[in-house]
């Protein structure tokens, strides 16, 4: 939902530094995988409750995530790359709330297993309607320098990497963010799940009128 004013804020700067970085030689998927390697350091991080030092590596794997998409940009786009960072940056959202889970087992692991069931839903109607519209060849008009079709909804990146930062600086509500947020998410899920149906069926009744 805030994506689409986030990303008008921060697309300026990490541009320029995009362009640096793509002067010295520095390609997207460079930057991709060295995020991820890194973000990945948030399970240990959050696993002996070093919450500032989990939220440090949470911003710097998103900065990561931000500039390779601008480094491609400025370069060239690749199917490969862009399918490199979508499987990177699941499995890093899910590594976070599996750090929350080893931090505390016995209070955080069945809240934990409910987030990254309440990801699966976000994530497999956002990739499953990318797939459709690829198909369909239809464009977004409201992230149009997407590499594939970026479906909204409650819960979009911004808002998780705030829930996310917000179980980092407040370790001791986590069940109620990640409750919380949950219900964002299926609420965002069975939006997707609906609006993505009836959108690619008037697709298909359009294109079988014409």
């Amino acid at each position: 939902m805030l994506d689409r004013w986030s990303l008008k804020v921060i697309s300026p700067p990490l541009q320029w530094v995009a362009r640096k970085l793509d002067a010295l030689g520095v390609t997207a998927n460079q930057v991709t995988i060295s995020g991820f390697i890194i973000g990945l350091l948030v399970i240990p991080a959050l696993a002996l409750e070093y919450y500032l030092l989990a939220a440090v590596i949470i911003m710097f794997n998103r900065l990561c995530d931000g500039i390779d998409g601008a480094i491609a940009r400025e370069s060239e786009s690749t199917d490969a790359g862009g399918f490199l960072d979508i499987v990177l940056d699941f499995i890093f959202y899910s590594a976070v709330v599996f750090g929350f889970a080893l931090a505390q087992p016995a209070e955080n692991a069945l809240v934990a297993a409910l987030l990254l069931f309440s990801f699966m839903g976000t994530g497999s109607s956002f990739l499953a309607f990318a797939i459709m519209a690829e198909r369909r060849a239809i464009k977004s008009m409201t992230y149009p320098n997407k590499g594939f079709y970026y479906l909204g909804g409650l819960a979009e990146g911004t808002e998780t990497i705030v829930l996310l930062l917000c179980c980092c600086l407040f370790p001791q509500y986590f069940l109620n963010i990640a409750l919380f947020f949950s219900a964002i998410c299926w609420l965002t899920t069975c939006t997707r799940v609906v609006g993505g149906y009836y959108s690619l069926q008037l697709d298909r009744s359009s294109r079988k009128g014409s």
